[in-house]
């Protein structure tokens, strides 16, 4: 039979099939990341989790037929092979592990691995086999063109909820009795803590992640900051792609806002780039990171020292400062590991500068026009940023320098002092990883890391604070003020009065926030000195994730105080009053002006 008879033999069946297939794939795919998580939080016994991925097996077995029968039913096959190549590579490593496991007892994957150096543990292949199956949750929606009604919401408002829904996961998957090695488990306020402080890539904790949790606890930590870190942005876009078969004009305006792009077209294949793009950085930083760990870190094996470099890779990328080790950075073995403490700052300095700047500097295609067109300059945001950035930074590293010299750094030499402050001046800026000791910090120190941490990172990065584009228009503003001129200028360009008022805004909102929470935290934990409690508020908000070691001993109003505050500093002031405002009916009228006495 030739592939035209086929065709129409197969034709009067094809909706039938799709309808079937379609449904099957929804109802197996729910079920085995059910099976998945009951298998990786709850069962203990040996026996039932046999049997548990006795089932998993089969479900994905199924999924294989299914994806063979899609192929069957494609008329244009080669078309749906090019255009499912990724969905293909998933279901040929599953299907040859399925054949070589239980056709020919050679179970392929734990093989390879071991023969690469690395023991698969049972707990490895449960989380490679769960991410296998998100994948297929995705490109199965994707692919299936799933129909969704779309709420009829403000997207500040969407994503304000798409972070909540992802806090609320992360509480409910450490609240299961196999993600900690605590007997009792974790307590929901706990659990809701370090959920959002993951989420919202903070780095402070109430328990100390290295020990707490177990390995599947340490990986839903790793997921939680990486798509936490991803962002508001990537969240939107997904989501408007999922449900409506790509990405609309509403979306696209809803993120050209956001970034404030030059450009509406820019924003069109964010989502890719932005993922592209962290993963990269990510990879880089996790192989440099390898290789820089030092011949006196202890490591069980290959596969923890693997897993330790691609949990700090992605901890500093997205400036989550969350570590594996009790003291983090400060930690014994890796206290005076320099050259990794260099790679980390590194990844936190890309990390906070945002992804406009990095597509706009180190895009191969930017930078090639920029090497044809020497004169053609950053876009402003870039300029900005980038300059904004560099000037924190030192007046970061060398007011650390002069304040601590004599006291933190006082048992280190020269040159290991001043990369000591270039570290803390860099994680200050919303990252949370420490190489010297917080807690011991003198008082003047602690508020030029407070005034660091405020302003925190750049838009569009993984970072928190006001951020440094709005820093710096506050000060042109009141520069312009000052001068008395007309309009505020940076550049040779002329920034519109209602970038100023938005500026004005975000910093407002920012500091009436700190003020009132400080002043709820001075009543809930008056055992802890005023300096501390504003430290920790201001690192909270700023989603630095820096302390001076009060986090665990905060009460339980204080940790839901800054839990609320982490969650705010993440997804933005600005954003939070444009989800909560109603916009003003008509704005075509004025009336009579008048004088008011100011300052």
């Amino acid at each position: 039979m030739n592939t035209e008879s086929l065709n129409r033999y197969l034709y009067g069946s094809k909706l039938t099939a799709y309808t079937l297939m379609r449904r099957t794939t929804y109802i197996l795919t729910l079920l085995a990341i059910g099976l998945l998580i009951y298998a990786h939080g709850v069962v203990e016994s040996p026996v039932r989790l046999r049997v548990l991925f006795y089932a998993i097996d089969g479900i994905l077995a199924i999924f294989v037929i299914i994806y063979f029968l899609r192929i069957l039913y494609a008329f244009e096959r080669v078309k749906f092979l090019r255009r499912t190549w990724f969905e293909g590579v998933l279901m040929g490593i599953i299907f040859l592990n399925e054949v070589f496991t239980y056709g020919l007892n050679f179970p392929l994957i734990y093989n390879v691995f071991e023969g690469m150096g690395i023991p698969l543990s049972v707990e490895l292949y449960r989380v490679v086999v769960s991410l296998y199956m998100l994948v297929l949750l995705i490109v199965e929606l994707l692919e299936t063109r799933v129909h969704l009604k779309t709420m009829q919401l403000k997207p500040s408002l969407t994503f304000l909820l798409s972070f909540i829904l992802l806090v609320l996961m992360g509480t409910g998957l450490f609240m299961l009795p196999k993600m900690t090695n605590s007997p009792d488990g974790i307590r929901f306020l706990d659990a809701l803590f370090m959920a959002t402080s993951a989420s919202c890539v903070t780095g402070l904790a109430v328990v100390d992640p290295g020990t707490y949790f177990t390995f599947a606890g340490q990986v839903v930590l790793l997921m939680l900051i990486q798509m936490g870190g991803l962002g508001i942005l990537t969240f939107a876009t997904f989501f408007a792609s999922l449900m409506r078969q790509g990405v609309g004009i509403k979306q696209h305006v809803a993120m050209h806002e956001l970034l404030d792009s030059e450009s509406l077209f820019s924003t069109k294949s964010l989502m890719r780039k932005l993922i592209f793009l962290t993963l990269t950085i990510e990879g880089i930083g996790a192989v440099a990171i390898f290789l820089t760990w030092g011949m006196d870190v202890p490591f069980t094996n290959l596969g923890s020292k693997i897993f330790f470099s691609i949990f700090h890779s992605v901890s500093a990328f997205c400036n989550a400062g969350f570590s594996l080790y009790p003291e983090g950075l400060y930690t014994q073995p890796i206290r005076f590991a320099y050259v990794l403490h260099l790679v980390i700052a590194m990844l936190i300095i890309f990390g906070g500068l945002g992804f406009p700047t990095i597509l706009d500097v180190l895009s191969p295609k930017n930078m090639r026009i920029r090497m044809q067109m020497p004169w053609k300059n950053w876009k402003m945001l870039s300029r900005v940023t980038i300059y904004t950035s560099a000037a924190l930074l030192a007046l970061g590293t060398v007011g650390f320098f002069l304040l601590e010299y004599f006291n933190t750094l006082s048992s280190l030499g020269f040159v290991e002092a001043l990369i000591a402050s270039f570290f803390q001046s860099v994680t200050t800026r919303t990252a949370g990883f420490n190489t010297v000791d917080i807690s011991a910090l003198t008082v003047p120190t602690l508020l030029l890391f407070t005034f660091l941490m405020f302003i925190g990172a750049s838009p569009g990065s993984t970072g928190g604070g006001i951020k440094t584009t709005t820093f710096t228009v506050i000060l042109f503003a009141v520069a312009t003020t000052i001068r008395n001129k007309r309009n505020m200028e940076i550049g040779h360009r002329t920034i519109p009065h209602s970038v100023a008022y938005k500026a004005f805004s975000v910093f407002t909102f920012a500091a009436i926030i700190n003020i009132l929470f400080i002043f709820i935290l001075s009543i809930s934990d008056a055992q802890f000195d005023i300096i501390k409690l504003a430290f920790e508020q201001v690192s909270a908000f700023a989603t630095v994730g820096l302390s001076t070691g009060i986090t665990a001993g905060l009460s339980d109003v204080g940790k839901c105080v800054i839990i609320l505050s982490m969650y705010l500093g993440r997804v933005g002031t600005l954003t939070l009053a444009l989800a909560l405002s109603t916009r003003a009916y008509s704005t075509a009228y004025k009336y009579p002006e008048t004088q008011l006495a100011v300052g």
